[in-house]
């Protein structure tokens, strides 16, 4: 067997392997990328009006949040941006919602279950198939690795062998058969996605896999390692000495003194007394590379790590970037819709291929068995 036939068994099998979880993977992932945009059209609880005073504390949001679902805790806190509503995470074993209020003067805008609402499930059918997250988890994983071997031999059987094959590797002879417009589909339509999807291909297996980023943010960084900028700070247990204010009013006062002109601010949960209290300032709303990081002690409120993005290294900003890269968010408007294509293009590459495979199989007429001699 050759090496490009080699390829092409490869690149068969795993396509009929995993197809029908990277079509599924993609087209949840081309419906997620504009969720931010539907959501806005669809739930009028996500904008209020700016007006000309501070924003509420987070302490008094989430005992707001808090009384509007009795036995639930309140902790995670984001304030989303000036002209829309804060939301407070609310949790009591499986159950999850998400309070809306009025940052300015803290009305309940809206109390959202998460297990129902629509884009929460269309992003755990994206990363988990809708199953255990443990065992979807490993599914999508094991598929998108597949997806990239694919793409990589997708290019190898692609690459043309002569000049005279190169004229048609590039566009799609749509007055040709049914048969050959769905091999040329195929071919085209996956070679000109291809960087594109091993972008969104990669940069989701760096949200699964920790050493992953990091080792892409060593390679960014020349081969420093970003492990160090990376490491959380230990929390000091013995100091219990408590503050006059509650330590996310503490955090949320620094957040906005330390990075004024941040839109989008997170406040984590102080419930665990051996875990610093995260805390995240974002440039821009709705947009995740650019962000000051800080950690707060649980207990006392004290600064215990500030990394501004100014000061971090290459590497890190790369990290950092990696969800918005993932979803186009990087490139604004223009990035979604990139991203929504790149999404839509790799969903069609387990159909045509497949279709091309039947057509190849269908038509095969099955070998003749020799006559047996008469007695």
């Amino acid at each position: 067997m050759t090496f490009r036939k080699a390829i092409g068994k490869l690149h068969l099998w795993l396509g009929l392997a995993s197809g029908l979880i990277v079509l599924i993977v993609s087209l949840s992932g081309a419906v997620f990328v504009f969720q931010d945009e539907i959501r806005d059209l669809t739930q009028p609880w996500r904008k209020v009006a700016v007006e000309a005073r501070p924003m509420l504390p987070p302490s008094v949001l989430q005992a707001t949040a808090a009384q509007a679902k009795p036995g639930f805790t309140a902790s995670w806190t984001t304030y989303n941006g000036p002209d829309r509503s804060t939301a407070v995470y609310l949790s009591k074993g499986e159950e999850v919602y998400y309070a809306f209020l009025n940052p300015y003067s803290g009305q309940l805008l809206k109390v959202q279950n998460l297990r129902s609402d629509f884009f929460t499930i269309v992003q755990y059918l994206h990363m988990y198939l809708l199953l255990p997250p443990a065992i979807g988890k490993w599914v999508v994983d094991i598929a998108v690795i597949t997806f990239v071997v694919m793409l990589i031999s997708g290019i190898v059987l692609w690459w043309p062998r002569n000049k005279a094959a190169r004229k048609q590797r590039f566009s799609v002879k749509w007055d040709a058969s049914p048969k050959r417009r769905t091999y040329d589909l195929h071919n085209v339509l996956g070679f000109y996605a291809s960087t594109l999807a091993l972008v969104l291909a990669l940069t989701g297996l760096c949200i699964s896999y920790e050493w992953l980023m990091e080792g892409m943010g060593t390679l960014a960084n020349g081969g420093r390692s970003i492990a160090a900028e990376n490491a959380e700070p230990k929390v000091d247990t013995l100091l219990t000495a408590r503050p006059g204010r509650p330590v996310v009013d503490i955090a949320y006062a620094h957040l906005r003194q330390q990075s004024p002109r941040a839109e989008m601010l997170l406040i984590g949960p102080t419930a665990d007394a051996a875990a610093p209290v995260w805390c995240t300032a974002y440039a821009k709303s709705l947009h995740y590379y650019h962000r000051d990081e800080y950690r707060f002690h649980p207990l006392t409120g004290q600064l215990l790590m500030a990394q501004l993005h100014d000061s971090k290294s290459n590497g890190k900003k790369l990290s950092d970037m990696n969800y918005d890269l993932h979803t186009g968010l990087i490139l604004g408007l223009g990035g979604k819709v990139i991203a929504f294509v790149v999404s839509l293009t790799a969903a069609s590459l387990p159909v045509t291929g497949f279709l091309v495979w039947r057509g190849r199989h269908k038509h095969r007429k099955p070998h003749q068995r020799p006559a047996l001699a008469s007695a």
